[in-house]
């Protein structure tokens, strides 16, 4: 591999200076070292992927450590050459490296960090700006880069601007949709005098509710603001409606009989808030609304069932499980097998397993049931499991 260095045979050469025999180890070292010094340009991205897959093991730093230096070494075409076709993982250690040695000017760090399609490049390279920014009190850039998009870009200029002493334009995105963004705004409106659950008071109960003033208000207010958020469950926008049942959840101020109505809803968001906000009750949730959920011909509806009939005994998570085997939906359907795997080899009772053996309470009437369901799944689980649960079923005894 040294004496004719194919790039398609260096990721074995990469392998070999981790070899555990030292000779082996120290000719590839050698080798490597060579081929970067000579012609890095050919040989860097052959070599990169690799190393840095391997970087973990015992040994293995001798080839990123050497992919480093021909980074900083490279010229400016071919590290920017990696950067535009490299894959994640060699972007990034490029990126950083370039970044050490000061190699971006800042328009570009605010070109990646506006529009880089890496979250992590895109939060570096704002990191990187707004630090600059700071040092130069550049706080056209920092009002900028929090205006974008991104909310890890948001998060890091508004640090920056609030270190500038710029708390006024921080304090103005108490409303920001982003979790991070909202708290280093409260945090400038604190500073400022200003009341952030007042602020958010008033923004959920405008006319046109504000849904980062919703998640404020949760994150800032007491069980006794949820007649605000309640009387958002039926808003037109399905925006405010899932963010009112996450800010009633948040606030431990779930109504059931209000969220009930709302499990039908058309959106798939405000489906999966309510079922978040029903999970803790759902033993009081009536069965036959679950099943019929599972039976749904949507497929978040079938999801928020089977994930409320939870907790409710082995027979019935057992049948549901092996009713969203078939699902016509694959995740759904992987998501019921798995479960069902694991009920039978708990019930299996294998010496390995430490778990308790589930106990199967059911009726004759559903144990004729699950019988069947457990043959209609039988070609999706596999002879073993379906020996397993069929076994189980029939050592139970019906209750009355």
């Amino acid at each position: 591999m040294i004496a004719r260095p194919y790039t398609e045979a260096m990721p074995f050469l990469v392998v070999r200076t981790a070899d555990w025999v030292a000779p082996v180890r120290d000719r590839a070292r050698a080798g490597i070292a060579l081929l970067l010094a000579d012609d890095a340009d050919v040989y860097l991205p052959a070599i990169l992927p690799t190393a840095l897959r391997i970087e973990a093991r015992a040994r293995a730093g001798f080839a990123v450590a050497q992919a480093r230096v021909a980074v900083l070494a490279a010229t400016e075409q071919s590290w920017r050459g990696l950067l535009a076709s490299a894959g994640r993982r060699e972007r990034r250690f490029v990126f950083d490296t370039v970044l050490a040695r000061g190699g971006l000017r800042m328009p570009e760090l605010v070109t990646l960090a506006e529009s880089d399609p890496d979250v992590w490049v895109r939060a570096r390279a704002a990191e990187a700006a707004c630090r600059d920014a700071v040092w130069t009190r550049r706080h056209d850039l920092l009002r900028r880069l929090a205006r974008s998009a991104r909310a890890e870009v948001r998060v890091v200029a508004l640090t920056g601007l609030a270190r500038a002493g710029q708390d006024a334009d921080v304090a103005g995105h108490l409303d920001d949709e982003a979790p991070l963004v909202r708290a280093v705004a409260r945090d400038a409106a604190r500073r400022l005098g200003s009341d952030a659950r007042e602020h958010y008071r008033a923004g959920v109960d405008a006319d046109e509710p504000v849904v980062g003033a919703i998640a404020g208000l949760a994150e800032t207010g007491s069980v006794a603001d949820a007649p605000l958020l309640l009387r958002l469950l039926g808003h037109e926008k399905p925006e405010v409606r899932a963010q009112a049942v996450r800010g009633l959840r948040l606030l431990d101020a779930v109504v059931v009989g209000e969220l009930v109505a709302l499990v039908r809803d058309p959106s798939p968001a405000v489906v999966r808030e309510v079922t978040l906000a029903l999970r803790p009750v759902a033993g009081a949730l009536p069965p036959a609304l679950l099943w019929e959920l599972l039976r749904d011909g949507r497929v978040e509806l079938r999801r928020a069932g089977y994930k409320l009939l939870r907790g409710r005994g082995a027979g019935v998570e057992l049948q549901a499980a092996l009713i969203l085997v078939a699902d016509m939906d694959k995740r759904l359907a992987e998501r019921g097998k798995a479960d069902a795997t694991r009920l039978a080899r708990d019930a299996a009772g294998t010496t390995w397993r430490r778990a308790l053996r589930p106990e199967l309470r059911v009726t004759e009437a559903e144990r004729v049931e699950l019988l069947a369901l457990a043959a209609r799944a039988a070609a999706m689980l596999g002879d073993e499991t379906s020996r397993q649960i069929a076994r189980w079923i029939a050592d139970s005894d019906p209750v009355d």
